[in-house]
Formats: structure tokens, C-alpha cells, sequence
């Protein structure tokens, strides 16, 4: 006999964004302790990191009616991934940026900016593929990562991703906020997102190294 654990699509749709969150804290938590016993190195480590906490921001938010709470989302699924919890929920930012945020606060080139802007890019692209194509919910995104682009000094005025974000923001804040882009609009986007982030990664001091 086959049992559903879903009757609907929507409860589907919310069962499969369990089983993601599931994956993202398990996937973290083994992450932290490839990291403390020195399995992989701080660059490869601070990479995927950002990578994970971006993803758990978009869906956090996507779920946050129904998971109000990740600490208790955990102990209900007897997660034991308090390494994870800490990172994605208490830092929110890789352990290698907390070290150099503590080690060099003034520094011009902020590795915290630097985790933020990368954050703000992946939060972005990642809510157009989950079809978040509102202007009161993309305009909100372009606006946090154009203040971060901005607060990084190393990253000139006529930097691609500025200037697409300032178009973008421009563009958005002409249309009333339930308008929602076209399908063209939202891959046009993404492409601009998509590239920008290219731009900004290979701008970054050290750059594949």
C-alpha cells in the first residue's frame, strides 16, 4: 500500500523545502567540522559556506509560517547540528570572515562586505528561481545589494554591478509594487545578477588564488 505524504501541491511543495533545509544544516554542519580539523582549506571552506548561508536565507524566508523557529525545526528532526545552528542562524557569516572582521575591524576592504555582497547577489538570483518576480520583493533585494556593493571601497564608481543595479533599481521603482517582471524580465535580471557577481568575484584582491 503506497502512502502520500502530501495531499496537495502545496503541501508537497512544503515537505520538499523541508527535506532542503534538512540537507542545508546537515550539509553545514559537516562543513564547520571539515573545517575545524583542517579537512579542507579556509578558501574552499569560506566558498561553500557562503554559498549555504545564502541558500538557508532565501528559504528561511520562504518558510518562515511554517518553520518559525530553525532551533526547534532541528529538535523536532533530532538533528544534533548545533556547529550549523550557530553558523547559519547566530553568525550568519563563515568562520574565516569572523576571524578577519576580529583581526582587521578598520581594514578598507571588509571581508564582512565582501560575505555580505555575495550573500545579497546569491539571495537574489536564488529568489528569481523560486519565481519571486514581485517588484515589493525583487526591489528590496537589489536595493540591499547595491548599498553593499557600495560600502566596498576597492570596487570602483563604474563597476558593472553598480551600474546594472542602479538601472534595475530605477526601472523597478517606476512600476506600481504587486507589478511583477515578465519571464524575459526576471532571465534579463538574472543574466545582469549573474554576471555582475563574475565581475565582483574576479575584482576581489587575491582572486583565484
Amino acid at each position: 500500500m503506497e502512502v502520500k505524504l502530501w495531499n496537495d501541491k502545496r503541501e508537497r511543495e512544503m515537505y520538499e523545502n523541508f527535506a532542503e533545509l534538512y540537507a542545508i544544516i546537515k550539509a553545514t554542519e559537516k562543513l564547520e567540522k571539515a573545517y575545524v580539523r583542517d579537512i579542507i582549506s579556509s578558501s574552499e571552506y569560506e566558498t561553500e559556506c557562503q554559498k549555504l548561508i545564502a541558500h538557508f536565507k532565501t528559504l528561511a524566508s520562504t518558510l518562515k509560517d511554517t518553520v518559525p523557529s530553525i532551533e526547534r525545526f532541528a529538535d523536532t528532526y533530532k538533528m544534533d547540528c548545533s556547529a550549523a545552528i550557530n553558523r547559519l542562524v547566530t553568525s550568519g557569516v563563515p568562520a574565516t570572515v569572523e576571524h578577519r572582521a576580529a583581526a582587521a575591524a578598520s581594514a578598507t576592504t571588509s571581508a564582512a562586505i565582501v560575505a555580505e555582497c555575495v550573500q545579497n547577489f546569491i539571495t537574489a538570483m536564488d529568489s528569481l528561481k523560486l519565481n519571486m518576480v514581485a517588484v515589493d520583493q525583487v526591489y528590496p533585494l537589489l536595493s540591499d545589494l547595491s548599498a553593499s556593493l557600495n560600502k566596498l571601497g576597492i570596487l570602483p564608481p563604474d563597476f558593472e554591478g553598480k551600474i546594472k543595479m542602479r538601472e534595475w533599481i530605477s526601472r523597478l521603482g517606476k512600476m506600481g509594487a504587486a507589478d511583477e517582471l515578465t519571464e524575459q524580465q526576471a532571465r534579463q535580471l538574472h543574466f545582469d545578477l549573474e554576471s555582475s557577481y563574475n565581475s565582483f568575484m574576479a575584482a576581489l584582491p587575491n582572486a583565484g588564488t
